[in-house]
Formats: C-alpha cells, structure tokens, sequence
C-alpha cells in the first residue's frame, strides 16, 4: 500500500513525524509538506510563481508552498506511482465545524479527493497531553481499514481525535459538522514605529454542539469521523433565487 502524507503544519511538526513513524512499518510512504505553519491556508493553489520541492534529511519532501500545492504537485508528477490513499496530519488542534473551511490540512486532504484518491484529514484536538501517538494509532486503524475493507469510491474523512491516552477513548462515531458562534473581535496593537497592526480573533465557542456532531463526540472523548463533500451548491434555495430574479 502506498500512502501520501502531508499536512499544514510544515514538515518538521511533530504530528506529521509521529504519523510517518506510526505508517511507515506498514505502507510505502512519501511525505509531501509545507516548508512551514501554513495552518489556516485553506484550499489554496499558488498559481503566481515557480514552485521548488527539496528534500530534508530525514527523507520528507517539502514545498515553498501550500498544503493544496503539496498533495497537487506529489499527485500530478512528483512522485512515480499513484498513492492509495492521502492522509494529512497529524495537525496540532481541532479541525471542527466551521474550521474545515479555513484548515490547511483539511485542504491537502481534499486535494487528495479532488484528484480521485480516497483521503483523511487527522487533527488532534489538543488540550494540553499532545497525545499525537493516540492520534497515529487511530490514522493506523483507519489505513488498515482502508484496505481490508476497500470502499470502492474516493471518501474525504475529517477524522478528530481527544488528547487523551489511546485506551482512555470511548469508541469513534460518525459525526455531522458542527457549527460555532462569530469569531471573537481582532486584537489591535502598535508596533514600535507606530504602525496599528492587527491579529485575527479567537475561533468562537460551539453554537451546534448538540448530539450527532464532531463537538459532542470529543466532549465525551470518542473519535469524531466527519465524512466531507465538496458540492457547496444549496439546492434548497433553487426555487428562491428563481422567484427573486423573475
């Protein structure tokens, strides 16, 4: 089996090494990454200057570019042979609700998806333990999973993890997005020159928590496995956009 890794945090995260070490005694893995923290990046393709791959030490390729570029360029021609299955991660926090929509690693895994190969996004919902090994072995599990039990079409997995010890999980459940409150207010300050500068606020808190959702499976410590689509077409408003433009 062959396994494309990736993720948002940049090839020397401590997730996606842990991931690698956890794959790699039962797979053919490549690793594709971001040469730094590229979290929040979304699904962007940088598509305004020339991309360079290099390789570290350590054996992992990494990109002066996105998470999208990373699995875009390993999938169309980097690396010889077609992988069975993307997984990006493991990231260092919540990747629930409305966050999907922003995570670079949701993005890679997406890229994966879009280009026909079966993929998981894998976040580690971080409370203090940074129990990445929890997270690896769930990843392990998932992969394995995969491929006993081939599902025959391309599936995005957004898979959430609790910081918590492996044998400490309560199971895994699949889980509907979420949704939380607005985000909080930016935070201004002055730079030494004078200059007002500004950073994005806080994610809100969880609006849509209730049963059935990825925030309730990690308040009650199960794995949240939240299978993704990308048609953003609201077909529920066909009817009012023709009503409002005759």
């Amino acid at each position: 089996m062959r396994i494309l890794l990736s993720n948002d945090d940049g090839y020397f995260a401590p997730g996606i090494m842990v991931l690698e070490q956890a794959l790699a005694p039962h797979a053919e893995v490549t690793v594709v990454a971001p040469e730094r923290d590229r979290s929040g990046a979304s699904n962007s393709l940088t598509l305004d200057r020339p991309l360079t791959v290099r390789r570290s030490q350590n054996g992992f390729y990494y990109v002066n570019g996105t998470p999208t570029d990373c699995v875009h360029l390993a999938v169309t021609g980097l690396i010889d042979k077609l992988p069975d299955i993307v997984v990006s991660g493991i990231n260092h926090g919540a990747n629930m609700g409305d966050d999907t929509i922003y995570s670079g690693t949701v993005a890679a895994a997406t890229e994966g998806f879009l280009l026909g190969i079966p993929s998981i996004a894998i976040s580690l919902v971080a409370d203090g333990g940074d129990r990445y090994d929890t997270a690896a072995r769930i990843a392990l599990e998932l992969v394995q999973r995969f491929k006993s039990r081939p599902l025959g079409q391309a599936v995005l997995l957004n898979v959430n993890v609790p910081d918590v010890p492996y044998e400490n999980l309560r199971g895994a459940e699949v889980t509907r997005l979420g949704r939380r409150h607005k985000a909080e207010p930016v935070v201004k300050s002055i730079t030494p020159r004078g200059e007002s500068v500004y950073w994005v606020g806080a994610a809100g808190g969880a609006q849509d928590a209730g049963e059935g959702t990825d925030f309730n499976a990690i308040a009650h410590g199960v794995v949240s496995i939240t299978p993704l689509q990308v048609d953003l077409t609201r077909y529920a408003q066909f009817d009012v956009v023709r009503n409002w433009m005759s």
